[in-house]
């Protein structure tokens, strides 16, 4: 049985197509995700931030300044320093796994360019403050001073 040039085009094509899927899984196994390491940000550099919200809070940039919507009361020099402390905190990722379902807060924020905002699980165990990154899906470990600076609206010291 001798194959047309047809035949032959089609077991070019699936081979280069198998060669693809192969190479393509060598080289996950080679190079696998390796576990964050070292102090991450929340934040990407320079992101632009457009809204902060917490239950019951939401601050929102207008034009250059910042207003708030709650309860929390607070100058316009508050807001942007919450703002830039989010921008700028680096974190060390924890090594824990803590039942998701006893967060004491969430932070959720929007960034210009990114459709869908970043979501951070407050939660703390053993007297230990710990942040869920919901897009990395990994642990940051905080002070007890750095939640109550992040998520100030919410006075984590008084619950």
């Amino acid at each position: 049985m001798r194959l047309g040039t047809k035949a032959w085009n089609n077991v070019v094509i699936i081979s280069m197509l198998l060669m693809i899927f192969f190479l393509n899984g060598i080289h996950h196994k080679l190079n696998p995700q390796s576990e964050p390491k070292g102090p991450q940000r929340l934040l990407p550099e320079q992101s632009f931030v457009l809204t902060l919200a917490f239950p019951g809070y939401k601050i929102e940039r207008i034009g250059t300044s910042w207003r708030i919507d709650g309860l929390w009361q607070a100058q316009p020099e508050q807001l942007r320093a919450l703002i830039a402390l989010w921008q700028t905190t680096l974190l060390d990722v924890a090594q824990v796994s803590l039942n998701q379902e006893q967060a004491l807060s969430v932070a959720q924020i929007w960034i210009a360019s990114q459709e869908l905002p970043l979501s951070y699980q407050l939660y703390q165990a053993d007297g230990q403050y710990y942040l869920f990154d919901k897009q990395q899906q990994h642990w940051l470990q905080l002070s007890t001073e750095q939640a109550n600076l992040l998520f100030a609206p919410l006075a984590l010291d008084k619950q």
